[in-house]
């Protein structure tokens, strides 16, 4: 019951209690009881009232108020630090660096996670946010005073998301550094004439959608056609080393690394500056990229493609007969507005609200993790008092569309009509086919799980939204300085969108008849139990991100939720989710893997577009 900083356990208790954990020796367990008969009648809950640690001395108290995330005290102990410093960046690079430097050594050493840090920052911002003034007022009498390790980080053009980008900037921020964030959707020129503008030490891209992968090829040709030397961060959740070193890598001569999680982002960043290791770290990360591209290379030159059509020949074998295929009790489109929260929030599926705070672990199990359960806890406890109050007050604006329609396949495409008789198309789905060799496996496309003509099947889609207000009132609190509740509530708003898909989901079954059948759980629907699958544009089955201007104009999806499409075909409000729904009842989700420019080019013809164009969009997969 004692949550607590690791590092906060006093050493007689800490030591008991690791002899029994570790087994260190027979009388363990005996020894920890007759230790715990001094605590007898004592409360096992931190006593809130316990101000011992404001008798410590002036830079342990700041420590201590960065360490606990504590910000009732910090505005009184900055102005003391600054009436004895005198500078307030010398309060900044004193007594608040040294804090954060304990929180950045916790934090590097497993002893506190991610939440934890970024309520550290809230409290750094805001002492930081007090010295402000002061320094305004000194920057007058000295204008050449020139910022140290100035970073500057952005979402590429066309991509929404932020919450990972945040993040970075809250740790980077807490090490000292300046940083500079341009928000989402920044084109090229836009980022590197700030850069130019504010002397950028280190430039920092993030992108999730494939096509950002992309967008950050052209970021650094452009910063090589400039002759820029500047490090380059790239991160997100498409992109890796293999990527980097591959496809980025090549196209700019400066130093350039990906940074696949926020914990080591700092520790890049050091090497990148450092006059005695900057150096050396380049070399070796440019001989690590090369032989990344060996490792690939070889990888590429040992994968069997079977051409297109024979692959299409050894697609599964469905005996459509022996399947009922259910007609839905309602065709076409149908909107769903002023949708209760209350009612999405038991649809939550709450693991992946934990990765993004970079805790491994699926949910109720995570909660007594031995690693990160005191902190998962704490972390669930305040998503839920942010939850709690975004419901109680209708924060955000849930809205959905949704339809389906009669539907057959033909080949790798999948036909939607506008009625029954099927004599007249409304839309044309496109689909790619595996073409990578698996002893005894057939070669799986999604037009697979479609019947074909002469089967009475049907297909349909749906557009799901939290709405603008997510980032609205998430920013009044980065606003305030608190990135820890802003981020929180993005989190949330990710989390409550892929509810309302789910329940959207179940709501399309029982239209589809079979769903009324179902008595599922909530872990049973995210273990997918249900008949059929709900594939989206951009995901492994289905990575082509352009099917989703079918979707939006089937749908008639901006019109009917809000939520648009970006250039690169990023869903904006980020806090939305889009699909398909196919009601084959083996229908699995799978991994097209790599195709072949035989496929590559059909798919083009099929589509109607260039095969450039299409290399641009499929780029991960060739």
């Amino acid at each position: 019951g004692m949550l607590e900083i690791y590092e906060d356990i006093k050493p007689d208790l800490k030591e008991k209690v690791e002899d029994v954990l570790f087994n260190r020796h027979p009388n363990a367990t005996d020894d920890l009881i007759d230790f715990s008969e001094q605590f007898k009648g004592q409360s096992n809950k931190k006593d809130r009232n316990d101000l011992s640690w404001r008798e410590k001395s002036l830079g342990e108290r700041i420590t201590h108020s960065l360490v606990h995330g504590i910000t009732e005290y910090i505005d009184k102990d900055t102005e003391e630090a600054r009436a004895g410093l005198g500078r307030p960046l010398d309060v900044i690079e004193g007594p608040l660096m040294d804090g954060m430097r304990v929180v950045g050594d916790l934090f590097g050493s497993g002893k506190m996670f991610l939440p934890q840090v970024v309520k550290s920052a809230r409290v750094m911002k805001k002492a930081v946010a007090y010295l402000e003034p002061f320094m305004e007022e000194e920057k007058k009498k000295n204008p050449n005073q020139k910022e140290q390790g100035t970073f500057l980080i952005a979402t590429v053009k066309g991509d929404v998301h932020d919450i990972g980008k945040n993040i970075v900037a809250v740790v980077l921020a807490c090490n000292g550094y300046k940083v500079e964030d341009m928000g989402v959707m920044v084109p090229c020129d836009q980022i590197l004439k700030k850069a130019e503008e504010i002397n950028a030490d280190i430039i920092g891209l993030s992108g999730l959608i494939t096509p950002s992968l992309d967008e950050m090829i052209f970021n650094a040709s452009e910063m090589e056609k400039l002759g820029l030397k500047k490090p380059l961060l790239i991160g997100g959740a498409t992109t890796s080393k293999m990527h980097t070193a591959v496809k980025i890598a090549p196209h700019y001569s400066g130093p350039i690394v990906q940074v696949g999680d926020a914990s080591l982002v700092v520790d890049v960043c050091q090497k990148l500056l450092s006059d005695k290791e900057s150096e050396q770290y380049h070399r070796e990360l440019k001989e690590s990229q090369a032989a990344l591209v060996e490792r690939f290379n070889e990888g590429r030159a040992n994968t069997k493609l079977t051409p297109i059509n024979e692959a299409r020949e050894k697609s599964p074998q469905i005996d459509w007969d022996q399947h009922t295929l259910e007609a839905p009790d309602k065709l076409g489109l149908s909107v769903w507005e002023n949708i209760p929260l209350d009612q999405i929030v038991p649809y939550i599926d709450w693991s992946p609200f934990f990765w993004t705070w970079e805790m491994k672990g699926t949910y109720p199990k995570i909660l007594d993790s031995e690693k990160y359960g005191t902190e998962a806890k704490k972390l669930f406890k305040d998503a839920n008092k942010v939850l709690n109050e975004i419901v109680k007050n209708n924060r955000f604006s849930p809205r959905a569309v949704w339809g389906l329609w009669p539907a057959n396949s033909e080949g790798d495409d999948v036909r939607l009509f506008k009625g029954s008789d099927r004599k007249e198309t409304l839309e044309v789905f496109h689909f790619l086919r595996q073409q990578k060799e698996k002893e005894g496996q057939p070669f799986k496309s999604l037009a697979d799980f479609v019947a074909p003509k002469g089967y009475e099947d049907y297909c349909g889609g749906f557009v799901v939204t939290m709405g603008p207000e997510v980032e609205s009132y998430a920013k009044t609190f980065e606003d305030d300085g608190d990135d820890y509740t802003s981020i929180l509530i993005k989190a949330i708003g990710d989390r409550l969108a892929e509810a309302l898909a789910e329940m959207l989901h179940k709501k399309v079954r029982d239209n589809w008849k079979f769903g009324l059948k179902e008595n599922l759980t909530q872990e049973d629907l995210i273990k997918e139990k249900y008949r059929g699958v709900r594939p989206a544009p951009g995901y492994p089955a289905c990575p082509d991100h352009t099917e989703k201007e079918i979707l939006w104009r089937l749908l008639d999806a901006e019109k009917n939720t809000g939520a648009k499409l970006t250039e690169n075909y990023a869903m904006y409000p980020a806090s939305s989710v889009s699909g398909l729904y196919m009601q084959y009842p083996d229908s699995k989700y799978f991994n097209l893997g790599k195709i072949d420019n035989d496929q590559l080019e059909d798919y083009a013809k099929r589509k109607g577009k260039t095969i450039d164009e299409m290399k641009r969009w499929l780029a991960p997969n060739l």
